[in-house]
């Protein structure tokens, strides 16, 4: 006989300190994602990878934190995901406790910053990039971690030995099964269920078992591919071929995370209407691979390779 599906019951807060403040897994996710990604980008600036200078680095970081992956990752989730609801309410953009980033959206935003940074600095904007892209990955590597701690963006129903069940399943079910889970569980709502799960409360689990499907755990496999599969892809490359044409490395990025992240979506539940047939994450890496191309080819038409810092 075999065991029972692993009951997802993790708690998205890390420390609890007022009503209101608390320190969050997702939250540490996009703070750790800064700080490795500051001693990478330094690792690469000291050893000739880069335009930049040293002294550069931690603010280029710092802007790209805040222009780039924070306002440009929310402002996608707003225009891709959530257009009616923002288009009514757009002061709704501001509610980043409520949660909503889309990777798409970061990845335009880094795209837009690191053309204005380079133009004001007068430094190659596809060498800034080839660097960027080989730390992005891992940020998409922990954030992805994060959405499996917070039991979001799980997978499809599937019968592998593998799959786990997520409570918050619970939100998309028909009113009267919703229903009948709450009577079952004495419970008046969703949220009262879903927290008792996470404090281990027996009975309330043992009847979400009997509600909830077992699903691929995509966050994982988002996490393996889109982060770590791709991270290692990259700074391979960056770091067998140092003086590599300005745009290749960025150009790369985007069609290995196209090509990943249309796989990973095959196993992960649409979380949004889909277009075309297609969930919106797979619809929209395919412009990605298109774009990826023409950096390649921009990049061996330009032979553009990386000055000596002091000319700059």
């Amino acid at each position: 006989m075999l065991a029972e599906y692993y009951l997802h019951n993790l708690d998205p807060v890390l420390f609890q300190f007022t009503e209101k403040l608390a320190i969050r897994w997702y939250g540490l996710a996009y703070v750790l994602s800064f700080v490795l990604g500051f001693f990478l980008l330094r690792f690469l600036v000291r050893r000739g990878y880069s335009e930049l200078k040293e002294d550069q680095v931690a603010d280029f970081i710092t802007f790209c934190a805040l222009f780039g992956v924070m306002l440009g990752g929310r402002l996608g989730y707003m225009l891709f995901y959530d257009f009616d609801n923002f288009i009514h309410a757009p002061w709704i953009f501001f509610n980043f406790l409520q949660g909503g980033m889309a990777s798409h959206g970061g990845i335009l935003g880094l795209v837009i910053f690191t053309w204005f940074y380079a133009r004001r600095h007068k430094i190659s904007w596809t060498g800034v990039g080839d660097n960027l892209v080989v730390v992005a990955p891992i940020g998409l590597f922990l954030v992805r971690l994060a959405n499996f701690i917070n039991g979001e963006l799980y997978g499809r129903v599937t019968s592998v030995s593998w799959a786990m069940k997520f409570p918050g399943e619970i939100y998309d079910m028909s009113p009267v099964r919703l229903q009948e889970l709450l009577v079952k569980t004495g419970l008046p709502y969703p949220e009262a269920v879903i927290e008792a799960n996470r404090n281990g409360v027996v009975a309330v689990q043992t009847v979400l078992r009997e509600f909830l499907e077992p699903r691929h755990p995509s966050q994982f496999y988002e996490a393996g591919l889109e982060g770590l599969a791709l991270f290692v892809i990259l700074l391979f490359v960056r770091l067998r071929w140092k003086n590599l044409y300005h745009g290749v490395l960025t150009g790369l990025f985007f069609i290995f995370y196209a090509v990943f992240r249309i796989s990973a979506e095959n196993f992960r539940e649409p979380d949004a209407s889909l277009i075309l047939g297609l969930p919106r994450g797979q619809f929209y890496s395919l412009f990605m691979i298109l774009i990826g191309v023409a950096f390649v080819i921009a990049a061996f038409k330009n032979k553009r390779v990386n000055q000596p810092v002091s000319d700059q």
